[in-house]
């Protein structure tokens, strides 16, 4: 039985496979090694009843997430995994490397990341070509939920929010600026704070100033990342993942070819589904 999982800052998704048959597939909260400790990762695996019950018969895991992309993070994730799935082989590596073999396989490419967090990459067919990107969520994280939460929160404080949005989000959630400030800069795990505003921003896309925000976000990521990326490796394939590259496709299509005159190719909103199709043809 192999595991494929791939986990940003917000979730987690996971899928069994045994004999060329994926046999359960489920979602989890986040695991990101900047965020979390190896205790409290390997407490959130123990609540898990599909892994408990499969804990032993796994021989492989392919795990990708956000943040684990120096050895010592790696590690980090490597080993609660082997705690936890005695008689399995694990790899750990970034959610960059499967964004890429969930849209290019062997073949090679640029790719975007635009989800709870954003990155892009080269990628030859066989590894990422390492850059400066991937910042996090302070940083960087251009175009994603959580620097549009940020921009959202940003406007609702400095009273530059359109009046009509005011309201819908204070009749939607119980905010002020001491509270906004106290849980972005003072309380634990920042980013799920930002990220519980990810579907007011999406349910009021069609809003002018919605649309705008969003728009200036993925122009910000195609011209911090994507840019340099094709001076770099020219005629270079572009694909994305990610959830705001998945609901604002069109948009991200708009500015792509409009503004930077980029053909952006497949858009793929859970990378998930094609890893574990990728693994289970490699077992």
């Amino acid at each position: 039985m192999i595991a494929v999982v791939y986990s940003g800052s917000r979730f987690s998704d996971w899928r069994l496979a045994d004999k060329g048959r994926i046999t359960t597939g489920f979602r989890m909260n986040g695991i990101n090694p900047y965020l979390q400790d190896e205790r409290s990762i390997l407490q959130h695996l123990h609540k898990n009843t599909n892994l408990i019950n499969n804990a032993e018969k796994i021989k492989r895991i392919y795990f990708f997430g956000a943040g684990s992309s120096s050895k010592e993070r790696k590690d980090k994730i490597k080993n609660v995994l082997e705690r936890f799935f005695v008689n399995a082989r694990v790899r750990v590596d970034h959610d960059v490397i499967a964004s890429a073999i969930s849209t290019f396989g062997d073949e090679r490419g640029i790719i975007g990341i635009i989800g709870s967090g954003s990155n892009a990459a080269y990628y030859t067919g066989k590894k990422i070509i390492d850059n400066n990107y991937g910042l996090g969520y302070i940083l960087a994280d251009e175009g994603a939920t959580n620097w549009n939460s940020q921009q959202l929160l940003k406007h609702y404080m400095t009273e530059s929010l359109p009046i009509d949005l005011r309201d819908k989000l204070e009749r939607q959630f119980n905010i002020d600026k001491k509270m906004i400030l106290e849980r972005v800069y003072f309380a634990p795990q920042p980013t799920n704070f930002l990220n519980s505003f990810t579907d007011f921003v999406l349910d009021n896309k069609d809003h002018l100033f919605i649309n705008q925000l969003v728009k200036n976000g993925l122009r910000t990521f195609i011209k911090t990342y994507i840019k340099p990326l094709m001076k770099e490796y020219p005629d270079s394939d572009v694909n994305f993942t990610g959830s705001v590259a998945f609901n604002y496709e069109n948009i991200l299509r708009e500015v792509a070819t409009e503004e930077f005159n980029i053909s952006i190719g497949t858009v793929v909103k859970e990378p998930i589904h094609n890893l574990i199709k990728y693994y289970i043809n490699k077992n």
